[in-house]
């Protein structure tokens, strides 16, 4: 677990704006910089990022956040993987607890690591050079019926023919960075002699491959004419696993929001063909099957996943493993569906002759991954027999239970039980099922807290504000504020115990990225003062001694009415009389001292 004083750190030394500036274009505008917002279409900016307040908010859909957090949403990585970006940016190395590396070792591996990402973007940037310059290579890609504009947004190139012609952009060809990165192939004899370099990509389409960070990491390359392998792709490096990077995810992120859901496809072609017909939301796995870490991404990005297979047997294997890969993350705020094209077609063939409107006939006909599970264990059995059942429910047994417990899977369960012969309950006895659906009673709903109001909201804007005014909260202070907190006593004491255990150091930014990670009930007051104009942090002072002076005359105006209400029959009630007579005098006191230094 990383550290809350290392975020802290991070979020003190990067600038808010550098990181959102590299993928949004931002106009300076007043204290703050305006944009359109990346997060939804809009034609008028309403996307602000304050460098006061290192924050970002949009008044059009209300997305905010820290640098860390636009990030996450932005690019789809997890918390971990966006505080390493960020970190790697300022030099720093984020510590791990279970991270046995030693620094000097892991600042190389980051060095190395970076030398192999400079080497593959001046490939890229070589081979988008090459395509310009080569009318075969464009005619075919016309042929195919793609435009100049599709071609340069994939970043589309050409590896022309001849064994080193990446020797013309890296004069030190022998360097061990062209092979580590996969773009050259170092060859000898068994004996170590005669040893040969040569370009791995030579005469092909070129496809770079992106990571989320719009880095590229690797490259797919298609002959132009006949030839073995059709495709050729990157091996296996340090910047790239195939089983953990999708063809096309940078490119698609923002057409995949406003679909609302994520196409994926089997091939490069596929995925540019789809986007030259309008489907911009369509991404391609990388000559291997659909895996866990796949999946997991694309849920990142959306909450609905379409798999889009070739009819033959192929695709349907294809789409088994897809549906494998889908299932512990099936549940029911997920919508995952399989498309089945005609075994003669592919994504890129069949909208290429049939045209957009019947390919997207075809999304809409989709099978949702339920109906997929049950036809996948039903297709070759004889339901009418009891082996034919039993079989069903001995395939469908380890589907079932790579599921989360959920009312999908309850419904599964139902349409299983049905088409055997059995019941709901009997199913998931028989499979073991963890924490049965059928058979509990739901959990209660999850009682509605309402926000605080009146001078708990203004307490608490001021601290999430200016998180390092609490460290003037003292112990009879705080005590005083959660006893007047009533419902939202709880809510207070976390934020002055998380502002305090920051220290001076403490700011917007850090605490809004604490206060994210703990759940949604400060969300609503981050967004208010996100969108709200910079507060001089002396004012801000003066209002919180002011509120805390007002919540402790409020304690004892009570006080005062609880002992009126019972007389002031003896000695202690007098004593207590004259001792909140003199609170209330001092406390004015303090106010009227206050008002006058103004």
């Amino acid at each position: 677990m990383i550290p809350q004083s290392f975020i802290q750190d991070l979020l003190n030394r990067v600038d808010i704006v550098d990181v959102v500036g590299r993928y949004v274009q931002l106009k300076k505008g007043g204290a703050n910089y305006m944009g359109l917002c990346p997060f939804h279409n809009e034609k008028s900016p309403s996307f602000t990022v304050s460098p006061t307040k290192q924050f970002y908010h949009c008044f059009g859909c209300g997305a905010h956040g820290t640098a860390i957090g636009f990030l996450i949403d932005y690019s789809g990585q997890g918390f971990v993987d966006a505080v390493k970006d960020l970190a790697q940016g300022v030099g720093m190395i984020v510590p791990e607890n279970d991270d046995k590396i030693p620094p000097a070792q892991r600042a190389e591996q980051q060095a190395r690591s970076l030398a192999l990402s400079e080497a593959m973007s001046q490939a890229c940037d070589y081979y988008r050079k090459q395509l310009r310059a080569a009318p075969r290579a464009i005619d075919y890609l016309k042929a195919r019926g793609l435009s100049g504009e599709i071609a340069a947004r994939y970043g589309m190139g050409f590896a022309p023919d001849g064994w080193d012609n990446l020797r013309s952009i890296f004069p030190d060809y022998d360097n061990l960075a062209l092979v580590e990165s996969g773009l050259v192939i170092d060859r000898s004899d068994e004996d170590g002699a005669n040893r040969k370099r040569y370009d791995r990509f030579r005469d092909r389409i070129m496809f770079p491959i992106r990571n989320t960070k719009g880095q590229v990491i690797g490259f797919g390359g298609r002959v132009l004419d006949k030839g073995e392998p059709k495709y050729l792709n990157s091996p296996e490096t340090p910047l790239f696993q195939k089983g953990s990077e999708l063809y096309g995810l940078f490119e698609a992120r923002l057409a995949i929001r406003d679909a609302g859901y994520a196409l994926v496809t089997e091939g490069y072609m596929d995925v540019v063909a789809l986007a030259q017909h309008g489907f911009a939301q369509a991404v391609a796995t990388l000559g291997t099957a659909c895996t866990p870490t796949h999946v997991h991404k694309l849920l990142r990005q959306t909450d609905h996943v379409i798999f889009s297979f070739d009819g033959d047997s192929a695709g349907r294997r294809a789409a088994r493993r897809a549906l494998d890969a889908c299932l512990p993350y099936a549940t029911d705020d997920k919508m995952i569906q399989f498309l089945f094209l005609p075994t003669e077609h592919d994504p890129d063939s069949f909208v290429r002759e049939r045209g957009a409107p019947a390919f997207d006939q075809e999304v809409r006909d989709a099978m949702p991954l339920s109906q997929f599970l049950l036809k996948e264990v039903t297709d070759n059995v004889d339901l009418q027999t009891p082996e034919g059942r039993a079989r069903a429910q001995f395939d469908a047994k380890p589907l079932l239970q790579a599921m989360p417990a959920s009312s999908l899977r309850l419904q599964i369960v139902r349409g299983l039980a049905q088409l055997t012969q059995s019941t709901p309950s009997e199913i998931e006895g028989l499979f073991e099922l963890l924490q049965p659906v059928a058979r509990k009673r739901a959990a209660p709903p999850k009682a509605h807290r309402s926000a605080p109001i009146g001078l708990e909201w203004q307490i608490m804007r001021i601290l999430v504000s200016q998180p390092q005014l609490a460290l003037q909260i003292d112990d009879d202070a705080a005590v005083a504020l959660l006893d007047s907190a009533a419902e939202h006593g709880e809510m207070l004491g976390h934020l002055i115990g998380t502002c305090q255990a920051m220290g001076e150091q403490a700011n917007f930014a850090a605490l809004a990225e604490q206060l994210r990670s703990g759940g949604e009930d400060f969300d609503t007051l981050i967004a208010d003062v996100a969108q709200s104009t910079e507060s001089d942090i002396d004012v801000l002072r003066q209002e919180l001694a002011g509120a805390i002076r007002q919540t402790r005359l409020k304690l004892i105006k009570l006080e005062f009415e609880r002992l009126a209400a019972n007389g002031l029959g003896t000695p202690e009630a007098v004593q207590r009389y004259r001792e909140l007579t003199q609170q209330k005098e001092a406390i004015q006191r303090a106010t009227e001292e206050e008002i006058a230094k103004r």
